[in-house]
């Protein structure tokens, strides 16, 4: 099966398993019992205190993990991009400490805990796979901490496009280095930690460098080499399998 047609959460456990999963692994994975949901923009999947009985994959759309302060200032602590199963952790914590939302319109993937724990016991080297995307989300939070806290704002913009259109073309879905980019400039300045109009001037420079174009909510990448530079962007951190996906 072409990889652009396949689910896209068996595109992401093939792009960060360091074995080629068996045929009978991969059916199991996509025999899960999935209760599928459409989410509109800007809506809560979980929230931090909720107890869940279930994890989710993210099929369609971007989400975000985030913080929020007793003031309501929010913290973006990463993205989602299809494939992912951005709440594994309820699957063995009992109380979530963070929220998850949705940034674009999103189809989810709801997974009961218990079936998720019936594949694991039936196919026990899945389970390797499923504890490398924890620590590979530990890996993004380590990143993302230094990215927010010691570059200035022109790296910290360039390295999060950097991300995104790595991690999306891990899964085939960023295309010549362009994708759909729904976050607004107020997300972008939760997430990189300055304000909305420090977000519209850097990404005025970062066009202006000839790295970027951004229109309607569409980010094309005209200089790969320049941006990475421009973000000292090492993908080491996203391990995975094919450090050229995108």
């Amino acid at each position: 099966m072409q990889q652009a047609n396949r689910h896209p959460f068996l595109r992401k456990i093939d792009s960060i398993a360091l074995f080629k999963p068996s045929e009978a692994e991969m059916a199991a994975l996509s025999a899960m019992p999935m209760q599928v949901a459409q989410i509109d923009a800007y809506q809560d999947i979980v929230r931090e205190g909720d107890r869940p009985a279930r994890s989710f994959a993210v099929l369609e759309g971007i989400a975000c993990t985030y913080k929020s302060t007793r003031a309501g200032k929010r913290q973006v602590m990463g993205y989602h991009v299809p494939g992912d199963m951005p709440d594994f952790q309820s699957l063995y914590l009992e109380v979530l400490d963070i929220s998850i939302a949705t940034v674009s319109p999103c189809r989810v993937g709801f997974v009961q805990h218990e079936a998720v724990r019936a594949l694991l016991r039936q196919h026990p080297r899945l389970n390797e796979v499923f504890w490398r995307a924890t620590l590979i989300d530990a890996a993004l939070v380590r990143e993302w901490m230094l990215n927010t806290g010691r570059r200035d704002a022109y790296a910290r913009m360039a390295h999060l496009f950097c991300e995104l259109i790595t991690r999306l073309g891990a899964v085939g879905l960023a295309p010549d280095r362009t994708f759909e980019m729904p976050m607004t400039q107020p997300e972008l300045a939760d997430a990189l930690g300055i304000t909305p109009v420090h977000v519209n001037r850097t990404i005025r420079d970062l066009k202006m460098a000839g790295l970027i174009t951004l229109r309607s909510r569409r980010l094309t990448v005209h200089d790969w080499d320049g941006l990475m530079s421009a973000a000292e962007f090492d993908p080491t951190y996203l391990h995975l399998r094919d450090q050229d996906a995108s």
